[in-house]
């Protein structure tokens, strides 16, 4: 397995059991869900929205939409900091 692999794979597990553990705690589990992934879509559009203005760029393919509707706003934090921690451009 190539490093990359693993510390995105690490990341990934992280987020999603941060995200899963927040969700099992509120009562409505499917309004929370339906609202984390709306949010995660969201930070995702605002990040695209901003970028000629922050330099701060995700490319917008089916693995980050991926990512932004299951793990919601935090995955979208994930992939900033593994873009970061990886050099990857």
């Amino acid at each position: 397995m190539n490093k990359l692999y693993a510390v995105a794979a690490f990341f990934g597990l992280v987020s999603l059991l941060g995200t899963a553990g927040a969700a099992s705690r509120c009562k409505n589990w499917f309004s929370r869900a339906l609202g984390s992934s709306v949010c995660g879509v969201a930070c995702l559009g605002l990040l695209a929205l901003l970028a000629p203005y922050s330099g701060i760029v995700l490319a917008l393919n089916w693995f980050t939409a991926f990512v932004a509707v299951v793990l919601g706003a935090p995955g979208v934090i994930t992939l900033l900091v593994l873009r970061v921690l990886l050099g990857v451009a």
